[in-house]
């Protein structure tokens, strides 16, 4: 049988109820700080907020990606860096190597002084410089110069791994004209001493060949002198040479022993240049080295095929032989250079700076990349707050608000057990009848 309650304790009852189910409410919410934390709760924030955070997960994931993508750069950056310290060395080596060459330049004294020596109140090196190149062979006096005893027209010619110098001398040229012009020829350098005698240095290792002719014509005068019975010979300059060698064979040089500093910084050179390729190696990081011609994908976003954005790294493989670099030796040979050779050293210097561009247009190439995958790393962190951010405004609880509720609910329920003691009371009053 249904037992029948009053209004009130029925009104005290569901206020109750009603209480306690907010004060529920309010405590979960405290609880796990949010306020919606089911579909039910607020459909429409609970999925845009999953949505939200579901991109935020993967964006996240991506990061590491990119924090590797970052380091994988700096090494191979560290290892342009070291690599272009050891080119630079190189280049200190051969700098060395050719401040070494009077060893083997080829080198002529003459064994008689120009002219006939000093005569008056001229030195033997004036007498030699002004000695004529062209007439009747003689020996200056107090009065006149000497005459070299070149007949009709003069020429010079000088040659030199593969470059050559012709010149033809105007009537009344002298020795120091011959002089000058070899010194212009950039193949080699002339001088007179103090006992008028003629000296020949060449301006590299190569042999230098140089000729003196004569003839009937300017032009037929240049073709005597580079003729192969003249070169060398020097018409009339045969003795003032000190040239016995045989015609055509060039000024050898004072020793033909090899430089011994020369010698000596090949095994530096060689050490250096096989460093430049373990640096190359060494330059790896998590298994990826843009240094050994690898290639790197960092990953932008969380899409897929067209839409997704990502950014391929890859250097070509670095290397000495790939930089052009070959190794030093005292003679050439396959992927060698003879570092005795003025030319070879010149050719070597010209590799190394050409080298050193390189290196620096791939440092160059790797701070944009690295600078790039910073940017999207430092965006994407953005990214990754603004989403959970906006996750957190739709679906987290404000803690205060909360607290204010649950303390206003317990009060309300304090009231509605008095209420409903009250209500009681008064049903209870009927008692006092029997």
């Amino acid at each position: 049988m249904a037992v029948a309650i009053s209004s009130g304790v029925r009104n005290a009852l569901a206020s109750l109820s009603t209480v306690a189910h907010q004060s529920q409410v309010a405590q979960n919410r405290l609880a796990t700080g949010k306020k919606v934390n089911t579909a039910t709760d607020n459909a429409v924030n609970f999925f845009s907020a999953s949505a939200l955070n579901d991109r935020s997960s993967q964006l996240s994931a991506l990061l590491d990606g990119m924090s590797n993508g970052v380091q994988t750069i700096n090494a191979a950056s560290k290892g342009i860096d070291s690599i272009t310290t050891l080119v630079k060395s190189l280049q200190s080596t051969i700098k060395q190597a050719q401040n070494e060459a009077a060893s083997n330049r080829p080198y002529t004294l003459g064994t008689v002084a120009i002219g006939g020596g000093a005569v008056g109140n001229k030195t033997a090196k004036d007498v030699a410089l002004d000695t004529v190149l062209v007439g009747t062979a003689a020996a200056a006096t107090a009065t006149t110069d000497g005459v070299l005893g070149l007949s009709t027209n003069a020429a010079l010619s000088i040659s030199s791994n593969g470059s050559t110098y012709q010149v033809s001398f105007a009537t009344g040229a002298t020795v120091r004209d011959l002089v000058n012009e070899i010194n212009k020829s950039g193949l080699a350098t002339a001088a007179i001493d103090e006992n008028g005698k003629l000296s020949i240095t060449g301006n590299g290792s190569n042999k230098v060949y140089v000729g003196v002719g004569d003839g009937a014509s300017a032009s037929a005068a240049v073709t005597n002198a580079s003729s192969a019975t003249n070169k060398n010979t020097l018409i009339g300059l045969t003795a003032a040479m000190g040239d016995t060698a045989t015609p055509g064979a060039g000024i050898t040089a004072a020793s033909t022993a090899n430089s011994a500093v020369r010698a000596s910084l090949i095994s530096q050179f060689n050490s250096l240049t096989q460093q430049i390729d373990q640096v190359a190696k060494d330059s790896s990081f998590a298994g990826t080295n843009l240094l050994n011609g690898d290639k790197l994908s960092i990953v932008f976003n969380e899409k897929t095929g067209t839409n997704q954005s990502k950014l391929d790294v890859q250097q070509g493989k670095v290397n000495a032989a790939n930089l052009g670099i070959l190794q030093a030796a005292n003679s050439a040979g396959a992927g060698q250079f003879n570092i005795q050779d003025d030319t070879a050293l010149n050719t070597a210097a010209d590799t190394l700076t050409n080298a050193l561009s390189a290196l620096r247009s791939m440092s160059s190439s790797l701070g944009a990349n690295l600078a790039v995958v910073q940017a999207r790393q430092d965006f994407t962190k953005s990214m990754v707050q603004t989403l959970t951010t906006g996750a957190d405004n739709l679906v987290n609880a404000d803690g205060n608000e909360e607290a204010a509720t649950l303390l206003s609910l317990q009060t309300r329920q304090q009231l509605s057990q008095t209420a409903l003691s009250l209500s009681n009371q008064a049903d209870q009053g009927i008692l006092r009848l029997f």
